[in-house]
């Protein structure tokens, strides 16, 4: 598996939640690199329970035959300039670029209100073509720094910030370099109020790293109309993995395969491990991408 061009990670947060540390909070990571080695992943994405010393991580993961697949980095490109992002990011880039890191999560986080007792509709938004000008054009050239690192910036749109909608990815992409890659997240992007695989479709060729995540539309439903905060949207189970929703996978992978993605399919579904018992759900995630990939892809007729 580990010379096909797509190959399958998980994120930990399957075992222990750092937004809300009550979800698995008391789980060691020994736990989480053990079962997801034995489950068949092949790697990692960080969480705060990994060690932040480059050496350090990389003994601990090759104890465990797993690679280090990415790690979310709290960027603030919408209210710092690209030479203090440059300056923040070191350490951690070069957790991943001596890790053997491709691609670097950036999640936004300047004004963003994931975190915070706010509902969804309270996020920010740029709102003119030059505030999106002026935010891709620093976004572009602190991702042309990390590229000369060998990584990859990876822009990860996310509930609760600026980048969230079909409409917001549109415009980063249409305002930012092809530095700046595009993580795709399929769940994101049904929360966010669109089709993942007609999003995926339209940003494909900027697409360098890819979040599995399955929706119960019923709950995503009630998130909005009850106007929930994003980690009350969690709580009550609006993500889950692979195989447990209602997200045309199928469709995501033949697409990704078709147009040569090499990299990695991320299972990350943030829940409750005490409603949705770690092992078997992180399980059934893999199992779901496994077969997909594992089968003939679907050719279309014309």
């Amino acid at each position: 598996m580990k010379n096909d061009p797509i190959r399958i990670g998980i994120n930990p947060i399957s075992w222990s939640n750092d937004d809300l540390p009550s979800l698995g909070g008391e789980t060691p990571l020994s736990t989480a690199l053990t079962e997801g080695k034995a489950i068949g992943y092949e790697g990692f994405e960080l969480g705060n329970k990994f060690p932040k010393d480059p050496a350090e991580l990389r003994d601990l993961m090759a104890g465990y035959g797993l690679d280090v697949v990415s790690g979310w980095y709290s960027g603030r490109a919408a209210t710092r300039s690209a030479k203090e992002e440059s300056e923040a990011v070191g350490a951690h880039l070069r957790l991943l670029a001596e890790n053997g890191c491709k691609v670097m999560v950036y999640g936004e986080v300047a004004d963003a209100i994931q975190g915070e007792p706010l509902s969804l509709y309270k996020r920010p938004r740029f709102r003119t073509d030059d505030a999106w000008k002026r935010y891709g054009e620093n976004l572009t050239d602190f991702a042309r720094f990390t590229l000369s690192h060998g990584v990859r910036l990876a822009y990860h749109h996310h509930m609760g910030a600026y980048v969230e909608s079909p409409d917001d990815i549109d415009r980063l992409m249409a305002h930012t370099g092809d530095e700046v890659g595009l993580l795709f997240d399929s769940g994101h992007t049904f929360f966010g109020g669109g089709d993942p695989v007609a999003v995926l479709d339209r940003h494909i060729g900027r697409i360098c790293h890819v979040h599995c995540k399955d929706v119960r539309p019923d709950v995503v439903k009630l998130a909005r109309n009850r106007h929930w905060t994003f980690l009350e949207s969690v709580l009550n189970g609006a993500f889950t993995v692979p195989g447990d929703g209602v997200i045309d996978f199928a469709a995501i992978v033949d697409r990704l395969r078709a147009h040569g993605y090499r990299g990695w399919l991320v299972v990350e579904a943030e829940q409750d491990p005490a409603v949705a018992p770690s092992y078997a759900y992180a399980d059934k995630g893999y199992r779901t991408l496994r077969a997909l990939l594992d089968r003939e892809p679907v050719r279309e007729v014309a």
